[in-house]
């Protein structure tokens, strides 16, 4: 069994006969991105599941954050995806990265090593934490917050960035059981000049 979006499970390819609001959703992220990103089509799968991951993403990534940038949830994403082997997201993540950073370099760097990536302190701490949480023990103690709020995060904060490694630890995993690859469009965003209409 194989198609494009999987060697391994019969994905959906196209919107059409998938329930009207995740042809709908689908189709808003379409015409923001120009593309229909591969992770829509493989989850729309199991319309449920659809469900609750893209409403939890969107109560994570949306969340406007005590202190917690945009740029430092893609941080976060980048570096616990490269960490867990996900090409997916490494590559349409960093490619967010680019957009909201404006910076075509730090994405890659934080894939490859954000403790060599020029990034400050306050990020080292952050990704150090995020990466602890996603693929160590994971327990919160008083010195992780002492260190944390020490560079400027919340308690609330913690949580956020906790809880975004953790849901990409899921993420990373649903893909590299599908063998579901990054679209073409994610390697050049932030990279290339997009072309005006």
């Amino acid at each position: 069994m194989t198609n494009r979006l999987s060697p391994y499970f019969d994905l959906p390819t196209e919107i059409n006969g998938l329930p009207q609001d995740i042809q709908d959703a689908i189709l808003a992220v379409q015409e923001k991105a120009g593309f229909v990103p591969n992770v829509f089509l493989m989850l729309a799968h199991r319309p449920a599941e659809f469900r609750a991951f893209f409403a939890y993403h969107d109560a994570l990534m949306e969340r406007e954050s005590d202190t917690l940038t945009p740029v430092e949830k893609e941080m976060i994403v980048v570096a616990t995806s490269a960490q867990n082997r996900c090409l997916y997201c490494v590559v349409a993540h960093g490619a967010i990265l680019r957009i909201y950073s404006k910076d075509p370099l730090l994405a890659d760097q934080v894939a490859i090593n954000h403790r060599t990536a020029p990034v400050s302190e306050r990020h080292r701490v952050m990704l150090d934490f995020a990466l602890y949480i996603g693929l160590e023990v994971g327990e919160l103690n008083e010195s992780w917050i002492e260190e944390l709020m020490a560079v400027g995060f919340t308690r609330e904060d913690i949580w956020d960035i906790g809880a975004i490694s953790a849901f990409f630890g899921l993420s990373n995993r649903m893909v590299s059981l599908t063998g579901t690859p990054p679209n073409p469009e994610f390697y050049l965003i932030g990279r290339v000049p997009r072309e005006k209409p």
